[in-house]
């Protein structure tokens, strides 16, 4: 598989995974508590956390450079 193939199928790959990734932390997120020290924890720790799950599909799109 080309690069360029790669790249395209990871893309849309990332753009589904970010989609449903940011739908399932509203719907965690609507269920806290209204405590705001309670729902910036959580959302900063979720809005920084969806990048681990994408590192192995960004490594493997840059494979075979």
């Amino acid at each position: 598989m080309s690069a360029r193939q790669r790249k395209l199928i990871g893309m849309f790959a990332i753009l589904a995974f970010v989609a449903v990734y940011a739908v399932a932390a509203v719907a965690i997120g609507e269920r806290l508590p209204d405590n705001v020290a309670i729902q910036v924890l959580f959302y900063g720790i979720v809005g920084l956390a969806w990048g681990v799950p994408i590192l192995p599909l960004i490594s493997w799109m840059n494979r075979g450079r």
